[in-house]
């Protein structure tokens, strides 16, 4: 099945933008489907520089002037050329190229730049065409795109709610998965759409390949073994609190290359923090970020576990909180506004996550089980009352069959309502 078949959420919004006379940087972990969407976009006379082929990058990072006359070898009456440069990062260069290209003719070029890595660019300091550019970014699947299977007619107020934009229809979705799948093998379309026998294979591939040898080579790293070793119980550790102490003393590396290893995930786009609230009239929170990867499929096959319903079966509710997690982080990146914190005091108390969006706050437990109580949201009902002076509603997301009113602020719902 090919990838490009399906509808993103995004692809509307990204095909009317890239018109517009600007530089638009696209950037995503690799196979989130970056490039697949965007060459469904590319008119045929697209011009294409795709530098993870080792001709092409060579060629361009010994004489980045290629790069330019390729561009000027278009005739100045034709307006608005497509260029598209997939994995622009490896050439840094070409920034500044476009910058030349762009600034003296804003009409004539429509630059679209795709990476799959911040960290180069970072390091090199990389022109990333400040007033010039769109920056746009894609995400493994979300809940929209890669429906649930059989799901009931039940209508529930979603704690972030997520239409597909400007009213466009859904008409060829992901195929339908179940919860535990979702668990086991995450959301990267290529990974979603590949027949179930080759999803682990594809998984532990993507982490072997895609993954270290990616890391390898942005952040020439000295000790690869070490960062082997920090990867896997990273992964395993994913979605808990941060805690560098304990994590640099099991790897068995500094303190401070720990916390570059986690950096470096963020700049490669499979990592994501959340950060703790801290607005609370509490006086004992903690202030440590958590941090999940960004897919449960490759967090598993990282973790060195083969990525199965039965590995999910094994310990579910941790899992379950993640996916939660990032689904609701992949949308606020989507929409564009609102953070996601979670909240945890040092005795113990905890709000699972807790979405700000302007003065509103929206407290969200999870729970691994079919019969949630108003005792299972007596932490959401404790943030919700430290803030009187700000609307908010509290959330369980769990395994129940249909929407329940635990209480007036609230509302169990099922996870395939979220």
């Amino acid at each position: 099945m090919i990838v490009g078949m399906f509808d993103r959420w995004y692809a509307g919004l990204l095909g009317e933008k890239i018109q517009r006379p600007y530089v638009h940087l696209v950037f995503g972990a690799r196979q989130t489907g970056k490039s697949t969407l965007l060459r469904s976009m590319l008119p045929k006379d697209a011009l294409t520089f795709d530098l993870a082929d080792p001709v092409v990058r060579s060629r361009l990072s010994g004489n980045p002037g290629l790069f330019m006359e390729a561009c000027r070898s278009v005739p100045a009456t034709h307006r608005g050329q497509m260029v598209f440069v997939d994995e622009a990062q490896m050439v840094p260069a070409l920034f500044d190229a476009v910058q030349s290209l762009y600034d003296p003719d804003k009409t004539r070029w429509r630059f679209i730049l795709c990476s799959s890595s911040a960290r180069r660019l970072r390091r090199t300091g990389a022109n990333l065409l400040p007033g010039r550019s769109f920056l746009h970014r894609l995400y493994p699947l979300t809940l929209a795109e890669h429906p649930p299977v059989a799901v009931p007619p039940w209508h529930a107020t979603s704690p972030l709610a997520f239409p597909w934009p400007q009213g466009r229809k859904h008409e060829n979705p992901f195929p339908a998965w179940g919860l535990e799948e979702r668990l086991a093998f995450g959301a990267l379309p290529g990974v979603v759409a590949a027949p179930r026998v080759d999803r682990a294979d594809l998984l532990k591939t993507f982490v072997a390949v895609h993954l270290e040898e990616e890391v390898q080579r942005e952040a020439w790293l000295r000790d690869w073994a070490a960062f082997v070793r920090f990867l896997q119980l990273a992964a395993r550790e994913s979605g808990q609190v941060l805690n560098y102490a304990a994590l640099s003393q099991e790897a068995g590396v500094a303190l401070t290359t720990v916390k570059s290893h986690y950096q470096l995930l963020e700049d490669m786009f499979v990592g994501i923090r959340i950060p703790a609230y801290k607005r609370s009239p509490r006086k004992n929170l903690l202030s440590t970020p958590k941090f999940l990867l960004f897919d449960l499929g490759v967090r598993n096959a990282a973790a060195g576990l083969a990525p199965s319903e039965e590995v999910v079966q094994a310990n579910p509710g941790p899992l379950f909180e993640q996916w939660v997690g990032i689904e609701l982080w992949k949308r606020l990146q989507y929409l564009g506004e609102g953070t996601l914190y979670y909240l945890r005091t040092r005795d113990g108390a905890e709000v699972d996550y807790i979405i700000e969006r302007g003065e509103t706050l929206t407290a969200i437990e999870v729970k691994w089980t079919q019969n949630p109580t108003v005792s299972d949201a007596r932490h959401v009902l404790t943030f919700l009352n430290e803030h009187p002076d700000q609307p908010g509603q509290g959330y369980i997301v769990c395994l129940c069959d249909y929407p329940l009113q635990l209480h007036e602020r609230v509302t169990a719902i099922p996870w395939f309502c979220l």
